[in-house]
């Protein structure tokens, strides 16, 4: 990727940050109590995240592996991951900075219809664990909580439209999604004249990165199943935590609740996708999730404030690493 482009990325990620700490929902004298709260716990939240991405980026690794030796090497795929999601968590509607950061920057190593097809597998990958981790989570509380006639109507309801995504994203993996998600576009006002121009001038390219997305899932199933377990794997991960910040508080809860309370917090939150870190959206699921476990929605509270500033840390570091280990591409190398 050439500097400037780069340096966009870069200044947007730290405009970004810039605006979080100015709308921080608190009085600092208050938010510096909460951390000293915290203590140890909150570096461990911190930590917990470097094996979390290192799933995440084995998950996009082995994706862009395809079976073959890496033209990329493994950190600079966890550089992209980490700053990836940065520049995603950053911006409202989510996956606006992010993948192009992403295929920017891989492009050099393995080509852009490559680098294309391997960022939109990956994120269908991590939006389609979503999905399962959610569906998963509809058992696990029929199995460990007991359902009345309200929470059943609303366990079927999360748990239809689950299915209904699980499947859809099945369809999209056997015969691709690049082609047909433009083609949809082309009915939205405002962008419709831009997708068709699009369409017509690179179909070539869009049908051949479909062509390797339906690849994937039809000749080369061991990793698409090993890609999703691992992202399913980070999901089950990340419930730690919330065990973690929880057990500031109190030591009276188990991991399979704080599985569930990460389940409704996450599915609450993409409801609110448009916001920016998903302001507001992440601290009222954590406190319905723990009201609707009989924990109280004060710890609720407190957990989004904990995971806010563990997201905040982790976004100044992924905007520094934009700046960071930037060597030149194979095919770079080439020309």
């Amino acid at each position: 990727m050439k500097d400037k482009f780069r340096n966009i990325f870069w200044f947007f990620g730290a405009f970004a940050i810039v605006i979080m700490l100015c709308t921080f929902d608190m009085d600092y004298a208050e938010l510096l109590d909460n951390l000293r709260r915290a203590g140890y716990w909150l570096p461990a939240v911190i930590l917990l995240w470097v094996f979390i991405y290192f799933l995440n980026a084995w998950s996009w690794y082995i994706i862009i592996c395809d079976g073959k030796h890496a033209k990329v090497p493994f950190w600079k795929i966890y550089k992209l991951t980490v700053s990836g999601f940065a520049l995603n968590y950053a911006t409202p509607v989510g996956l606006m900075g992010g993948e192009p950061y992403r295929i920017m920057e891989l492009t050099p190593y393995v080509g852009g219809s490559k680098a294309t097809s391997s960022v939109i597998l990956y994120v269908m990958m991590h939006i389609f664990s979503h999905f399962c981790f959610w569906f998963f989570s509809v058992f696990l509380f029929i199995a460990v909580e007991p359902v009345n006639a309200g929470k059943g109507i609303m366990l079927g309801i999360v748990g239809f439209c689950c299915l209904v995504a699980i499947y859809f994203f099945m369809k999209g993996y056997k015969n691709g999604m690049a082609v047909r998600t433009l083609r949809l576009l082309t009915h939205v006002p405002f962008v419709r004249n831009w997708a068709r121009r699009f369409i017509a001038e690179k179909m070539d390219s869009l049908e051949q990165v479909d062509a390797q997305i339906a690849e994937l899932h039809k000749q080369r199933k061991s990793t698409f199943y090993a890609s999703l377990g691992l992202e399913f794997a980070a999901r089950i991960l990340g419930c730690l935590e919330v065990y973690f910040i929880l057990n500031i508080l109190t030591t009276d809860v188990s991991f399979v609740a704080c599985i569930l309370i990460m389940a409704f917090t996450s599915l609450f939150a993409n409801l609110f996708f448009f916001s920016p870190m998903q302001l507001g959206a992440r601290e009222g699921g954590f406190a319905l999730a723990t009201g609707g476990l009989a924990i109280s929605s004060a710890f609720g509270v407190y957990t989004g404030l904990i995971t806010r500033v563990r997201e905040l840390v982790w976004i100044i570091i992924g905007v520094l690493l934009i700046k960071v280990g930037n060597g030149t591409g194979n095919i770079e190398n080439k020309k």
